[in-house]
């Protein structure tokens, strides 16, 4: 049976932050404090948080904040053994349908210079690399590319 057949999208909560930090410490050089997630949750009422569960497991989560009419991607994770599988893709197409019904028309995030997957799939939604944000990542002093999509309701 497919992931998606099996995987459920939801609402991220305090619940879920022990899975969520394990999946951001396999994905990511540095990662997330939990206090950072729980901000997010508790206080920042901009904050959109979900989960992908399969089979009662966090396999992946994404965030994004939404102010007025744009929507700003903080994240995206999924645990290594899950990827390529289309889960990222599913939590995007959330993220997106959220935004839309918060008032959003145009999107935005930053990625990694190196993370052609990410890319592809950013691409793949019809983002468009229109900037980079020189020594972004601070622990290698990587580039990131900046993405627009502005036309949230078209894919």
């Amino acid at each position: 049976m497919p992931v998606n057949a099996r995987m459920r999208i939801m609402p991220m909560t305090m619940d879920h932050l022990a899975a969520v930090m394990a999946v951001e410490r396999e994905s990511f050089s540095q990662p997330w404090s939990r206090d950072a997630f729980k901000f997010e949750l508790i206080h920042n009422e901009i904050a959109r948080y979900l989960v992908a569960v399969v089979q009662g497991t966090v396999v992946g989560y994404a965030g994004m904040w939404v102010l007025v009419d744009e929507a700003h991607v903080t994240n995206i994770a999924v645990l290594p053994e899950w990827r390529r599988q289309g889960i990222a893709k599913a939590l995007l197409s959330r993220l997106i349908e959220i935004a839309i019904a918060g008032g959003a028309d145009k999107m935005t995030l930053e990625v990694r210079k190196s993370n052609w997957g990410a890319r592809q799939l950013y691409q793949d939604f019809g983002f468009q690399a229109l900037g980079f944000r020189r020594n972004y990542y601070s622990e290698t002093r990587e580039d990131a590319i900046v993405m627009w999509k502005f036309d949230l309701d078209q894919r």
